[in-house]
């Protein structure tokens, strides 16, 4: 399942996981996102964190306390290692970057459903 509020984004998420995994369902917000996790029961959860209604993160937090144990992994632009931690903190494998998603993503959704941790280099400052 994916969830990002930009439609072109989902797009290119979906062209690029196609070959490799189903795209069960999309959600624009933080608060769709949950609803359909609920409703779908997806193997893994691809999600931004900068979502309208609620964001990436307190939808993860909101699904966990709801009992949902799909992996989440956090497709997004933020490259601050707070980030990182506040995902981990909600139970994400998975931090990758949007702009190496290309190289990254499926290998962090593989990790994911391996129960394993994946994060996209982030350049240092």
């Amino acid at each position: 399942m994916l969830a990002d509020d930009h439609h072109l984004v989902l797009e290119r998420v979906t062209a690029l996981l196609q070959s490799t995994f189903e795209v069960v369902g999309v959600a624009h917000d933080g608060l769709e996102m949950v609803d359909e996790a609920i409703r779908l029961s997806p193997d893994i959860i691809v999600a931004d964190i900068s979502m309208p209604e609620l964001d990436g993160i307190e939808a993860a937090r909101r699904l966990r306390e709801m009992g949902a144990n799909a992996p989440i992994v956090f497709l997004t632009i933020h490259e601050s290692p707070e980030f990182v931690e506040a995902c981990q903190a909600e139970g994400a494998l998975g931090f990758v970057l949007k702009a190496q998603m290309k190289v990254d993503l499926i290998p962090a959704i593989n990790a994911a459903l391996a129960g394993q941790c994946f994060v996209s280099p982030l350049r240092r400052n």
